[in-house]
């Protein structure tokens, strides 16, 4: 699928077998999360650009290579993106994060948001979007048309789960947005939850099931 890239690294998988299981418990959930954002991100900063730098070694000065100026904002959807923003922080540190609170109308699916929160210079910055599951996707579809209202930089979606439904939105509603899944499931079953998935990530991160 065009725009789509599955993380089939073998650490991610493993952990996401344990991520699934519905016996593991919140504490172990959460690291899990955090775990599993912090890996997908090698993947998700694969085509930052570098710049040539020597650095004096105690030995000889060495040729390397460092990131050449990105700026980069990540922006959880709340609640249960806030469950990856720690992961994907510890690889971008100079990363600065900014908040959009959406939930899902239970009977109509769509998204409703109730809170929204920037870094001032968002407009200068490459923006991660990040959120474990993508489900109907569209909570995913509304926060990248807000975040298109702030800047024309590249954005990135970056879920641990996805369904087809809510890939196919995105891409439908936005095409140039690169989505990065550790796993595309089945289907949705009829009250909007990805099937088999893992239940509600948020409940599940922060103890509220």
């Amino acid at each position: 699928m065009e725009n789509l890239t599955v993380l089939d690294h073998p650490m991610i998988q493993h952990k996401l077998s344990i991520l699934r299981d519905e016996h593991t418990g919140t504490k172990q959930f959460r690291e899990l999360i955090s775990e599993i954002a912090m890996l997908m991100t090698y993947e998700a900063t694969r085509d930052f650009p570098l710049a040539d730098v020597e650095v004096k070694t105690p030995v000889a000065i060495a040729k390397c290579k460092q990131i050449a100026g990105k700026k980069t904002a990540i922006v959880p959807i709340l609640r249960a993106g806030l469950g990856m923003v720690d992961g994907v922080l510890s690889i971008v540190p100079s990363a600065k994060v900014g908040h959009i609170g959406l939930y899902r109308d239970p009977d109509t699916l769509n998204p409703v948001e109730y809170y929204c929160k920037m870094p001032p210079d968002i407009k200068e910055r490459d923006v991660i979007i990040v959120d474990p599951m993508l489900a109907t996707g569209g909570s995913a579809a509304a926060a990248i048309q807000f975040i298109k209202g702030y800047t024309d930089h590249p954005i990135k979606l970056m879920c641990i789960i996805a369904a087809p439904e809510g890939v196919e939105r995105v891409h439908r509603e936005h095409p140039d947005v690169q989505i990065y899944v550790a796993a595309l499931d089945e289907k949705l079953n009829e009250h909007g939850y990805i099937v088999p998935g893992l239940g509600d990530a948020g409940d599940r991160i922060f103890g509220t099931k």
